[in-house]
């Protein structure tokens, strides 16, 4: 437990804060947020909340980190592309970014003269670390001029190879308005099978050059998923991340990005949803409609997971070599291109 000066009267209320949001939560499959927990968090969103003023530090959180920090600490909250725009506009002096280290990186891109720091330190992801900058050039040599983009969940050197980022907000989008006929895309396989059908059905087909890996969450889900689901609780709407099999994609009801399935949800007047992504937007959907139900058949990112409300502290008073982060020069600078052309065309 942190040094702390709070009162426990202080601690009392901070825990009742926490729990009026978190009391719909589920901290398990079958366990939800209890009082006792958020006494417990307390002391650490007391003092980080504290500290953070001090410091001028702001605290970015995917959707996918723990409600804890997501409704205890962080200024913003989001998906991947939320978050990059907000990285690009605050005027800490202090970043923390509560994330995965793909992420923190193009903070530090964007933001070139902040700190940086990372809770998690060099947390990975299944995507990013599926693909080098040198494979991306190599699939660049052998299609020469054809376009190229990866998506956000790549590292700086991938994204200093490529014409522009994109997520799986805008991916769509930016895809269309690349020229020609053929299009690379790395470094999500399963994503790139939905962006060619996509493409195609909105008229605009192209041939997508795909290379890499899959998400170690959404390459799980399968039809027969789906159809348990729809078997179990009829009436459900089902959701899914784009990130999942084209086959599991073509039987929901909406499929988009983290902030795509959200707002979707926030907008329905359905009751009950099917959720096929990472159990950290479950967590959100919980806190944000009590009055709805989320069912959720599996899939944690532990690689989110790896942030917590105590290395977050420490990220902010004393980081670690491994929480601070730096990108080479030379590769920001051409990474930071590709990013700023995502947010041109994004528009």
């Amino acid at each position: 437990m942190p040094e702390t000066l709070e009162t426990q009267a202080q601690l009392m209320q901070e825990a009742n804060r926490l729990y009026g949001c978190l009391r719909s939560v589920s901290k398990t499959k079958i366990t939800k947020w209890t009082l006792e927990d958020c006494l417990q968090a307390a002391p650490y969103t007391l003092a980080i909340n504290r500290f953070k003023q001090e410091k001028n530090a702001v605290i970015l959180a995917h959707s996918y980190t723990t409600p804890d920090i997501v409704y205890g600490v962080a200024d913003f909250r989001g998906d991947s592309y939320e978050l990059a725009l907000k990285a690009q506009q605050v005027s800490a002096d202090i970043i923390i970014f509560a994330g995965v280290w793909f992420m923190a990186e193009t903070a530090k891109i964007i933001n070139p003269s902040k700190q940086v720091r990372i809770p998690a330190g060099k947390a990975g992801c299944s995507l990013a670390d599926s693909i080098t900058g040198s494979e991306v050039q190599k699939i660049r040599e052998d299609h020469p001029g054809v376009p190229a983009l990866c998506y956000i969940n790549s590292t700086a050197e991938v994204k200093a190879q490529c014409d522009a980022c994109v997520t799986s907000s805008n991916v769509f989008d930016i895809a269309q308005k690349m020229p020609g006929q053929e299009l690379i895309f790395v470094p999500d396989m399963l994503m790139a099978q939905n962006l060619e059908a996509e493409l195609k059905r909105r008229g605009t087909p192209k041939k997508i050059i795909a290379s890499g890996g899959s998400c170690c969450v959404h390459d799980k889900y399968r039809p027969e998923q789906v159809e348990k689901l729809r078997a179990d609780y009829p009436g459900i709407r089902v959701v899914a991340h784009p990130e999942c099999p084209i086959e599991v994609c073509s039987l929901c009801d909406y499929v988009g990005s983290t902030k795509g399935m959200a707002s979707y949800i926030a907008s329905s007047k359905d009751h009950t949803f099917g959720m096929l992504t990472e159990f950290g937007l479950v967590n959100r959907m919980e806190a944000e409609h009590p009055d709805k139900q989320f069912v959720w058949p599996f899939g944690i990112c532990s690689y989110m997971k790896k942030n917590s409300l105590i290395n977050v502290l420490e990220a902010l008073l004393d980081p670690r070599a491994d929480q601070i982060v730096s990108v080479d020069e030379m590769v920001a600078a051409a990474a930071k291109k590709s990013i700023e052309r995502m947010f041109e065309l994004a528009k």
